[in-house]
């Protein structure tokens, strides 16, 4: 693993000893007189690859290295299935449960029955509004939009665009952290709207990061603004394709800068071509390290103190909350350095020489 790419931000070392903030510790109680079992439900593999191709491999690697039993489960967007899995894996005996939750209402059920049951619980990588996770593992989300607003900026400026006019593919309504990337990306943006110094163009949220749906929205958006958008903030790489697949249909690709998230193999990909401005790097195998350390104490009936929380209406919830990074097309080399993709992936026949172009050797 590459140093220096990703930190933990304010944790310091997760070390064994008492937290108060974690409030009821039943399920620290029940765990400690079982057999450790560690459940994780993942939610799709459609709005992201990385939940199938990285959480997943990087999860299991850990709970491996540590001998615990372990069942990783993906929902595929279905809340029904969700719902089923964690109650299939409470009365299979896990004794931590790790979610990334399809919306908060689904989360906090599943939440609160693992909590009856004497489970414990971490939120993984979306928080659970109102819910009753003991931890909470994540990226600084704001951060991860204010990148994205200063990345689409920067390529604007690049382009030497006068008044731009930007348009907004955001994330699920229902994910709290399509809001904090938001709240990033405003963050930036909002105040060239306000100067008249960029343009507000058509803004529209992706029901369920659903990449299809996004090609359509976006379709429509280019035709309300008479086909003049000049820069895209898409919230992830998934909805980022989606819009240069109708750019390139109306011979715009390259000339629009649209950003993106979760630096995927067809993000990485688009970058090198010059179709997509800049992604987000998330390095998941940090992520996935810190819950997995969280879960396996918690399912052996340890605490560990994070030393740091997340506000959660009146609850202060535990948290992990780590560093992203912005990747621009110099900078592509650092995600395959990082172990996160392979050369092999990114650097097919069709981006052979744009890999060596960026360094990629």
């Amino acid at each position: 693993m590459r140093k220096g790419i990703l930190t933990i931000a304010a944790v310091g070392l997760l070390t064994t000893g008492g937290l108060t903030a974690c409030g009821d510790d039943s399920g620290d109680k029940a765990a400690s007189t079982k057999t450790p079992k560690i459940g994780v439900i993942l939610p799709d593999s459609k709005s992201s690859a990385r939940w199938e191709t990285a959480d997943r491999r990087f999860l299991e690697e850990a709970f491996k290295a540590a001998n615990v039993k372990y069942d990783i489960q993906n929902a595929q967007n279905d809340k029904t299935a969700f719902q089923t899995i964690a109650d299939q894996m409470i009365t299979g005996g896990v004794t931590a449960l790790m979610i990334v939750n399809l919306d908060s209402g689904t989360g906090k059920a599943v939440l609160d029955k693992a909590k009856s049951q004497g489970v414990a619980t971490i939120d993984y990588d979306r928080l659970t509004l109102g819910g009753s996770a003991q931890y909470y593992v994540s990226f600084d989300n704001e951060t991860v939009g204010k990148l994205q607003g200063e990345g689409l900026s920067k390529c604007l400026t690049e382009k030497g665009a006068k008044n731009p006019v930007v348009s907004y593919l955001n994330g699920s309504p229902t994910d709290n952290n399509a809001t904090l990337f938001k709240a990033g990306y405003d963050s930036v943006l909002k105040p060239k709207f306000d100067s008249k110094e960029y343009v507000k163009g058509p803004e529209d949220a992706v029901p369920a990061w659903d990449n299809a749906q996004a090609a359509t929205i976006f379709e429509q958006q280019l035709t309300k603004a008479n086909g003049k958008i000049d820069g895209v903030l898409a919230a992830n790489d998934g909805l980022g394709n989606a819009a240069i697949s109708i750019l390139k249909k109306n011979k715009l690709n390259g000339k629009v800068p649209v950003t993106g998230q979760d630096a995927s193999t067809e993000g990485l990909q688009n970058i090198l071509a010059g179709d997509q401005c800049m992604t987000v790097y998330k390095a998941v195998r940090e992520e996935a390290k810190a819950a997995s350390d969280l879960a396996i104490a918690l399912a052996k009936g340890e605490k560990k103190d994070t030393g740091q929380t997340v506000k959660d209406g009146d609850r202060d919830v535990p948290s992990v909350l780590l560093t992203p990074k912005a990747i621009y097309k110099d900078t592509v080399k650092d995600v395959i350095a990082d172990g996160y993709v392979t050369k092999e992936e990114v650097c097919t026949a069709a981006y052979a020489k744009l890999c060596a172009d960026a360094g990629i050797s």
